[in-house]
């Protein structure tokens, strides 16, 4: 009990902090992360290395994809292309709904792709979007970011739900758990958007930002390009990295030869945003164009570099309480509760909320469930893809302060600390409740 109340004080810390104190999220975070690991009590010589670890460890994934997508995002902004991409996604989707156009382009995205990597990539696309109809930026922001954690926890091939699947036993089964996923992943997304909904009133900055970059923007646009040319720097990174999925399903649908390498190769985000970018250069139609991608560069880098600090941060406070025996207490405490098919969930909720990285909780609770299925009536093909419904359910709920998704659409959004909380946090929270409740209700009827 002692762990859960000092996990609690240390989040009740950062939200105060930073939403109160107005202290930077990169100290509140690095000082969060002190703070836990002497009151969970790791050993004070492993400390500083866990925390440097956790710090590296996390944007060695997804330090690069920051980089390379703000970069590209500043070149669309910049050349009109974010312009013509918005003005063509309104002319397909129409005027009328902007947020659920925003939720199906966020929901495509991240059944292949990460979903940090994937709102980064598409940011510059839905800052366009909000400039170009008005419309509220933090409903906005919702839209997109449940669109992407509804398919990033629910439907294969993100690893975490393949990973889920594999440990328990449907490795041969996965168009099951893909079609099923997708079910339920679709009434999570619309959880999220009536949440979206509910945030469109929140502060947000977002909307005088686009305005800036806008207003900056049009001084040097020229020609604008064609519709493809605009949408390429997005959605050729994109498609390379559904291709490199395919390419390691686990039944091996284009072998191991020179093709598997190939789109294995060019499926990994860092070597496919690096790609895009080369598509953005061509972009660029000022008469030097090596001096103007300089410029644009230069200003990915200034706005990239404090999203990256407090990702890493975020990655550090993880790592100290994945450091500590606290998901392992709650699992095997919660996992004694006889709850059906709310067990998983709760087992993934816990874990989730207490160490921030969705992928950990989808492997860590289905292995802890495994063994336990038989006692849970859930020991049938059926009961095991509901199973792993439940883990995801559970690893989307919540997404916080230690979570280095939830600092990404914060800081990509200008939304300060509290008005994360009352958005996304909020939002995945009953993306979280909703998805379970579904999936309980279909365990009654089907097992």
């Amino acid at each position: 009990m002692y762990m859960v109340i000092v996990l609690i004080a240390v989040i009740a810390f950062i939200v105060f902090a930073t939403s109160k104190l107005r202290l930077n999220p990169f100290i509140t975070l690095l000082l969060a992360s002190f703070i836990a690991a002497f009151a969970f009590g790791l050993p004070i010589n492993s400390i500083e290395a866990t925390i440097r670890g956790g710090f590296g460890n996390i944007l060695g994934y997804i330090g690069l994809v920051i980089v390379l997508g703000t970069i590209i995002g500043v070149i669309l902004e910049r050349t009109g292309a974010a312009i013509v991409m918005a003005e063509t996604i309104i002319k397909f989707l129409g005027k009328r709904f902007p947020t659920v156009t925003m939720s199906i382009v966020g929901f495509m995205v991240a059944i292949p792709v990460f979903c940090d990597s994937g709102f980064v990539i598409l940011n510059s696309l839905k800052r366009s979007v909000t400039r170009t109809l008005s419309v509220s930026p933090v409903a906005m922001t919702v839209a997109l970011s449940t669109g992407l954690f509804a398919t990033h926890t629910l439907v294969p091939p993100t690893p975490g739900p393949i990973a889920a699947a594999g440990n328990l036993g449907l490795e041969d089964n996965l168009g099951l758990v893909i079609a099923v996923g997708f079910g339920f992943a679709l009434i999570a997304a619309l959880a999220g958007l009536v949440w979206a909904y509910v945030s469109r009133e929140l502060p947000s900055t977002e909307l005088e930002f686009a305005e800036e970059a806008y207003q900056e923007g049009t001084e040097h646009y020229g020609e604008l390009p064609r519709p493809w040319q605009a949408f390429a720097p997005i959605f050729i990174p994109i498609a390379l990295i559904c291709l490199g999925s395919v390419a390691n399903y686990p039944t091996a649908p284009l072998g191991d030869g020179f093709v598997y390498e190939l789109l294995n190769f060019l499926g990994k985000p860092l070597n496919a945003l690096l790609i895009g970018l080369g598509f953005a250069l061509l972009l660029i139609q000022d008469d030097d164009k090596l001096k103007a991608f300089a410029r644009h560069t230069e200003k990915g880098l200034t706005v990239s570099a404090p999203i990256i600090l407090i990702t890493g941060a975020g990655g550090a406070f993880g790592a100290v309480l994945a450091a500590t025996p606290l998901g392992e207490f709650l699992g095997q405490n919660l996992s004694t509760l006889g709850l059906g098919v709310l067990m998983p969930f709760v087992v993934a909720a816990a874990l989730k909320s207490a160490q921030g990285s969705s992928t950990v909780a989808l492997v860590t609770a289905s292995a802890l469930v495994a063994p336990l299925l038989p006692q849970l009536g859930l020991d049938s093909d059926l009961g095991r893809v509901l199973t792993v419904m439940a883990v995801g359910a559970g690893a989307m709920t919540v997404s916080h302060a230690n979570d280095s998704y939830f600092w990404v659409v914060a800081q990509f959004s200008k939304m300060d600390v509290a008005t994360a909380y009352r958005s996304h946090t909020a939002a995945t929270l009953v993306m979280g409740l909703v998805t379970i409740a579904a999936v309980w209700l279909v365990s009654l009827a089907a097992l």
